[in-house]
């Protein structure tokens, strides 16, 4: 039986697959953290937490979701400071493991992960649990209905971005 020919077609469907839609598991150091749902690791680069979103430092279109949900702007940049401030606690200088899903990059080179501390949380899941990120809506990821659920609980709580009343647009 010849092998060649299945090997051969093997390594050109290889070839002609994006490397992107491969998962991956990588570890590395955190040396930064950006804001509320970015970090930079050590020999990884900019990572980009996956399935979230985290309020901004400054005023923006990305205001808009939150605004609509009754969230003042005064509200997004002070839960925007306690995001990065709970982020950084958790893994600033701490190895972390990263997973990736089959889109592995966002439109800005950043890798989109997963993050895992050593213990085995869900660094994604818990800042939606404390209500400091919210769940990225736009794009279907494998955890989106836990991250869903795991919102309405911080919602019902009225925990972070949802400890302020709503406000009711007439």
């Amino acid at each position: 039986m010849n092998f060649r020919l299945p090997l051969l077609l093997c390594a050109l469907l290889c070839l002609l697959i994006p490397a992107d839609l491969f998962a991956l598991e990588a570890r590395g150091r955190v040396l930064r953290v950006e804001d509320g749902d970015s970090l930079f690791v050590q020999t990884l680069g900019k990572v980009r937490l996956l399935g979230i979103d985290a309020p901004e430092w400054k005023d923006g279109p990305r205001d808009d979701y939150y605004l609509k949900q009754g969230i003042s702007q005064a509200q997004l940049r002070v839960v925007a400071k306690q995001a990065r401030s709970y982020l950084a606690g958790l893994v600033m200088d701490q190895e972390i493991l990263l997973k990736t899903e089959e889109t592995r990059r966002d439109s800005y080179g950043r890798l989109l992960a997963y993050a895992y501390l050593k213990d085995g949380r869900l660094v994604n899941r818990m800042l939606i649990e404390k209500g400091l990120a919210s769940t990225f809506r736009r794009y279907a990821f494998s955890l989106k209905k836990e991250f869903l659920k795991a919102e309405d609980r911080a919602r019902k709580k009225g925990l972070g971005l949802w400890s302020t009343p709503k406000k009711r647009n007439r």
